[in-house]
Parts: structure tokens; sequence; C-alpha cells
């Protein structure tokens, strides 16, 4: 009853980069010219995939779904990010933010998981080839697909249902570019321990099962490889795997850095930069590295 003649908050401020003063303009070109990569370079991975039939396999099959979740991942924060850069008023509604949050770990999380799909794949592409058919039929993959999708959903909601069924009654400036969980939660009005913890339970569980289950398929895979007589041989087996091992490295890098912490209080404007990384430099990285390292994805560019 003590609540309902509170005044509650009905918009956030969002004060990442208010603070740099003239510099704002550099970053928004910077971040609209890797913003525009980033969508050029997906849209592209996107529609090789789809039009050249010799690419229509499993492996590239979730690079095309991993590349549209990192297209819309980047749209849910990178747009209102580059207008705050530019605005003076960095509003964002109650619901927006709780929008915001929600997609974007969503898309992120679904990542995670198609990220550990692919080294499932990879794994039966080199350890079981003769049942590789079978273990990843188109059936298989649309149900890993889907999966991955409901996976990430539902605990993204779980997330932000914590986050914001907090009391949020007090001071509304968010010491961040978006809404992420961190800056948000500390801003509530009401004891979050137990939040934060369920919150931190259910990231590092998310985070650290997938990357448990790439490890575990890179164990076995390695373990194959080096059984390969030819030189040849291995060298070709490994550069199929080098590109999904290079992205895991920095996707599960950067996030972890961020989400795997024990406690919110102690986060800073540090993470922002690691968040930038994160929101910004992976979704680039992946059409990078793909493109750049994969001569089925360079031919199939050259015949568009």
């Amino acid at each position: 009853l003590s609540m309902a003649n509170s005044s509650f908050v009905t918009e956030f401020l969002l004060m990442g980069f208010s603070s740099l003063g003239k510099l704002q303009l550099v970053l928004f070109v910077v971040f609209l010219s890797l913003y525009l990569i980033i969508l050029t370079g997906n849209i592209t991975i996107i529609s090789v995939i789809r039009l050249d039939h010799n690419l229509h396999t499993p492996m590239y099959f979730f690079l095309c779904v991993l590349s549209i979740s990192e297209t819309l991942y980047t749209i849910v924060i990178l747009p209102k990010m580059l207008f705050n850069l530019l605005s003076v008023l960095r509003t964002l509604s109650f619901t927006s933010c709780a929008t915001q949050m929600f997609f974007f770990l969503g898309f992120a999380l679904n990542n995670s998981f198609i990220l550990g799909v692919m080294g499932y794949d990879r794994y039966a592409a080199i350890c079981q080839p003769l049942h590789y058919p079978i273990l990843m039929s188109w059936k298989v993959c649309g149900q890993l697909a889907v999966i991955s999708v409901i996976c990430g959903f539902l605990t993204s909601l779980v997330a932000t249902v914590l986050v914001f069924s907090l009391p949020f009654c007090g001071p509304n400036k968010v010491d961040h570019y978006f809404c992420d969980i961190s800056p948000v939660i500390r801003l509530a009005c009401a004891n979050a321990h137990v939040n934060e913890l369920v919150i931190f339970i259910g990231g590092a569980l998310v985070l650290l099962v997938p990357l448990l289950f790439i490890c575990i398929s890179y164990g076995f895979i390695v373990h194959t490889i080096l059984r390969i007589p030819s030189t040849e041989g291995k060298r070709k087996a490994f550069s199929t795997c080098a590109s999904h091992l290079t992205v895991v490295i920095v996707h599960y890098g950067c996030a972890s850095s961020v989400y795997l912490r024990p406690s919110v209080k102690h986060t800073s404007s540090k993470n922002s930069l690691v968040t930038v990384t994160y929101t910004i430099i992976t979704p680039l990285l992946n059409p990078m590295v793909y493109s750049l390292r994969n001569k089925d994805v360079q031919m199939a560019i050259k015949k568009m």
C-alpha cells in the first residue's frame, strides 16, 4: 500500500556516451559505418546461402540462421543507439525498455545455442561421416533451430520478468546505451538480491552449457583429426572448424566478461566498452570470418 502512493518510473534516460561531448559525432560515424557493414555482410551471407544450391547443407543452414539472428539482434540495439548519439533527449518508455531487453537477450541467447548446434554439426561431419545424413537430416536441423529459438526467448522472458517485476520509483538514468540487465536492475527501489541471483545462475547455465557442449564436441573432433594419416587431410578437417571456433571465442569471451559476474553492483563504464564489442564486433565478425576464410562462400559470392 505504501508503494501505491509512490511515483513510478514511466520512462528511462539512456546516459551511455553522454559524457563524451563532441566525440559522440565521431562515434556516430564509426558505429553507423560498422552497422552498415554488419547489415551488408549478413544479408550477403543469407542471400548467397539461399540462392546457391551448393550451400544447401546443414552447416550453411545454421550459418544462415545465425546471420538472421545477428541481424535482428543488432536492429534491436544499434538504430536507437545511433539516434541517441545525435539527440539531446535520450528517453525510452518503460515498456520499450522491457521490450528491448527481451529481444536483445532472446537473440543473444539464440546465437549461443546456434553456435552450440554448429559445434555438434562439425562433430557429426568429422567424427560420424557415415551417419551424418541421419544425424543432421533437414528435419533434425529444423528442430534444432526451433529449439534454440524457444530456449533463448524463454530464458529471456524469465530474466526480463525478474527485472521489470521490481518496483521502479526513484532514479531513471540508465548508465548504458541500451536497456541491459545490470544498469536497469540497479535502479529498482527494492531489494533485488534474489532476482540478481536467479538471473546470474540462469545466465551461467545458458552460456556455459552450450560452451561445454562445444568443448566436448571439439574434444572428439581433435581426437578424430589427429588419427587422420595425411597432413593435407588434417589441414582440411581443421579448416572447416576454424571459422566457427573464431566466432565462438569472441562471442563467449565478451558475453562471459559482461554477464558471468557474481553481482551487478560492480559494473562500470568499462562494461559499456566490452558490450560495444559484444553488440557490434561479434555480429561484424561472423560474416567477415566466414566470407574471408570459407572458399565455398567466396565462390558463391563471386557467382552472385
